[in-house]
């Protein structure tokens, strides 16, 4: 067997549908599936899900207070008044007060931008800042993707005669800030149709009302924002990042080019993974290591050398992000296996000082991956007394509906389901733990921690095709809500199999299905390249692509796992160095039998707790190999003890080395005629001297020493012939007795057949042998 690292999930939709939307709309079965999978399940929402580009925007002013919001802007305009746009440190905040600043600065305003410094002020307007502005004669605060949590901040610039415009998605709590205007899709008594928006797509929206029509040029940014910010890819999201994204492959915006050039990316490629994994890293990378203004400075640049100067900056800042991520994940790492063990922790919040509060939420994802639990990584300064930083959570724990029930510890907090920051008293972080591991044991349950892929449709490997991927495409861009589609296929055969890379860590396999092939390649799944036996039937998850070589182009499988969910067999009949292969199987499957106690006594020198040693039935008593990888060191004294050993359960793997010093096989086998003609040839030359003349018989019949000892000793274990110092002589008085009585003779036609079964038969052969015993124990099983 070969276990998947995640537990598979996959509801198959319901098949008249998927054949109805195929009709209608002349698509594949294939995207069929997946748009009923999705929910789209008549034409006319599929129509409208895979042709987004052609719908239009909703009217900005069925936000809440959005006409509000435009008339005290307008006003502020009109009287000349300063307009301070108050953003967020990460891409959507960036992205967000690029947008509002561009759109203010279009229509006349006097207008700047405050983001705060994460590290010296921390997530979301301040009290310091507000005053800050009050002292430069702003007049109008309008915030970007933050604010909703801001209350007391709320109370302050009204103290102060500021106005202050909130625009958020983060989730509102249970008080809100008191404000001229909140534009904010998931506040109360708010009718806005689509609820999911970023920061920026907030902001847009704002803009869209300001300049009373859709600012075009700024989708672009829009796109980066929205993607950076993982809100769900549907309905307006999606029209928003799928032509932001045709813009963004043709964008003039100085910076922008500049960030792409220094990002390595192909300005025509550019699609949301580009967004996802190149660009919005990098303009995060800004506000986890210092002030994000360099970002928004990047936006704003018209300048082609400034711009590439600041982009080559970003970049760097961006590969010191990275070697920082590595650096602190593998202390998170070591804190949590050495004193928060995940058996008793399902939830990790893991604290040390001088850890870097910018990073803090990729290390969280980064244990969430490894631990599967709930996480927060928080970073402590001991001269303020605070610990400040990030969660990520897993399906099942709600961490926004959680830590809302630690408010009363947590002043400062916010964030979604999944995601969430937060600064709390440092004499309150292990309460925190204890309440959050209070919560957990009430929720999840222990399968909620083995991770989950949600596989959205099963394939044959006939159904995979270049036509059939490419109309897929119809589904992106992809994302929160309409990720990348995960197929399945299932019983497939193994056409090949070979590592790749430089050190040989990635894979590539060929799997073959009636006929038909499909390439498959994983990226650090090397190791499974010892984990699959030849003959094997494999399962195998991932994602669909289209490879392109030589102006040649086929279908290709990215693996995101693989699985055989039967026995295996691997054949190392030959093998050298059978120590240090042993080496290489994990040690809580590893099952070493020996039936040899020489070779028994050698391994366990090495393999001390993994090594039994089979002599008879009674050393089976109490073995259980279900489940285990057995090794075979050398070959059985008997079918019986393999047989007997089998009834104790069925192993996930079976090793076969089988090694020996004697091979009785090739050695020569007396026939009837050879024991007939040699039983004559003693009645006549008895006494026959076997030390002085058995070399000389055995070379004048053409036969072995080893032979005419064998028939020797047979004779004399049937009582035909006596044997003294040597000297044998016919027994005249013994009884008419069968070959097979001999326990000699016997033992050494079940080793000849035992070695010709176990040693000389071909793998295909072999696996069938032992495929037939463990069935005969599996039915017995479930008898």
């Amino acid at each position: 067997m070969l276990k998947p690292k995640t537990r598979w999930r996959i509801e198959k939709p319901d098949e008249q549908l998927v054949q109805a939307l195929a009709d209608q709309l002349s698509i594949t079965p294939l995207v069929a599936s997946l748009l009923v999978k999705r929910g789209l399940c008549s034409a006319d929402e599929a129509r409208e899900f895979l042709y987004i580009e052609k719908q239009a925007f909703h009217d900005p002013y069925l936000l809440k207070d959005m006409d509000i919001a435009v008339e005290r802007i307008q006003e502020a305009i009109q009287k000349n008044e300063k307009i301070l746009v108050y953003g967020d440190y990460d891409a959507d905040g960036v992205s967000s007060t690029t947008v509002l600043l561009t759109t203010l600065r279009r229509l006349g305003a006097d207008a700047e931008y405050y983001i705060p410094n994460r590290f010296t002020e921390g997530y979301g307007p301040n009290e310091k800042a507000f005053r800050w502005a009050y002292e430069n004669d702003y007049k109008l605060i309008i915030t970007v993707d933050t604010g909703i949590a801001a209350v007391h901040e709320a109370a302050v610039a009204k103290q102060l005669g500021m106005d202050l415009i909130i625009t958020d998605h983060h989730e509102p709590g249970p008080e809100l800030p008191e404000a001229v205007a909140i534009i904010h899709p998931k506040q109360e008594g708010c009718k806005y149709p689509y609820k999911e928006l970023a920061g920026v797509g907030v902001a847009f929206k704002l803009s869209h009302a300001l300049l009373n029509e859709v600012p075009e040029d700024l989708l672009e940014v829009v796109a980066i924002g929205t993607i950076a910010d993982l809100v769900p890819l549907q309905g307006e999201n999606r029209l928003l990042v799928k032509k932001g994204l045709a813009q963004l492959k043709q964008t003039k915006r100085t910076g922008l080019n500049a960030l792409i050039k220094a990002a390595s990316v192909k300005k025509n490629e550019i699609n949301e993974e580009t967004v996802g994994f190149s660009l919005a890293p990098r303009i995060n990378a800004v506000g986890r290591l210092q002030s994000a203004d360099l970002a928004v400075d990047l936006f704003f640049s018209d300048n082609e050398e400034e711009a590439l100067e600041i982009a080559y900056e970003i970049d760097h800042l961006n590969k010191e992000r990275q070697k920082l991520v590595s650096m602190m994940a593998e202390e998170a790492i070591k804190e949590v296996e050495d004193c928060f063990p995940i058996e008793e922790n399902p939830v990790l919040v893991i604290a040390r000082e001088n850890w870097n509060a910018g990073v803090v939420g990729i290390v969280a994802s980064r244990l969430v991956e490894r631990f599967c639990r709930p996480t927060i990584v928080l970073s402590i300064d001991k001269e303020k007394g605070i610990a400040k930083g990030s969660a990520r959570s897993i399906q099942g724990f709600d961490l926004f509906k959680n830590l809302s029930s630690c408010r009363d510890i947590l002043p400062h907090f916010g964030g979604h389901t999944l995601a969430a920051g937060m600064t709390l008293a440092l004499e309150n972080v292990d309460l925190l733990r204890e309440r959050l591991i209070a919560l957990a044991n009430e929720q999840l349950t222990e399968e909620d921690f083995i991770p989950v892929t949600n596989i959205d449709i099963f394939c044959k490997i006939e159904d995979i095709t270049v036509e059939s991927v490419e109309e897929m495409q119809m589904l992106a861009p992809y994302g929160m809500d309409n990720r990348k589609p995960v197929v399945q296929i299932e019983d497939v055969k193994l056409a090949s199999i070979r590592k790749i890379g430089a050190d040989q860590t990635h894979i590539k396999i060929v799997f073959e299905e009636d006929g038909n092939q499909l390439d498959c390649v994983g990226f650090g799944f090397g190791f499974i390249h010892e984990e699959i036996s030849p003959v094997a039937t494999l399962s195998a998850i991932g994602e669909l692509s289209i490879n392109e070589w030589n102006n040649f182009r086929k279908p290709q499988l990215m693996l995101h796992d693989i699985s055989v969910n039967e026995w295996q067999l691997f054949d190392y009949r030959g093998a050298r160095d059978m120590e240090k292969i042993f080496a290489t199987i994990p040690q809580e499957k590893r099952l070493i039998i020996s039936f040899d106690f020489k070779v028994y006594n050698r391994i366990k020198k090495s393999f001390p707790d993994d090594t039994r040693f089979i002599e008879n039935l009674n050393d089976i008593e109490g073995l259980n190999i279900s489940g285990k990888y057995i090794i075979f060191a050398d070959i059985p004294k008997s079918f019986d003890l393999l047989a007997f050993l089998f009834r104790s359960g069925v192993p996930e793997r079976i090793y076969t080395f089988f090694q020996q010093e004697v091979d009785h096989f090739f050695s020569t086998i007396p026939t009837r005629e050879h024991f007939k003609w040699y039983y004559g040839f003693l009645l006549k030359k008895a006494p026959f001297d076997l030390k002085k003349n058995g070399e000389k018989l055995a070379h004048y019949k053409g036969w072995t020493e080893e032979t005419i000892g064998f028939m020797s000793k047979v004779f004399f274990e049937l009582e035909f012939v006596k044997i003294e110092d040597g000297i044998i002589s016919v027994n005249a008085s013994s009884a008419k007795r069968d070959l097979s009585e001999s326990r000699i003779y016997a033992e050494k036609q079940q080793q000849i057949e035992l070695e010709k079964t176990l040693l000389y038969t071909s793998y295909g052969q072999l696996k069938q042998w032992f495929h037939e015993k463990l069935e005969l124990t599996e039915q017995a099983c479930n008898v």
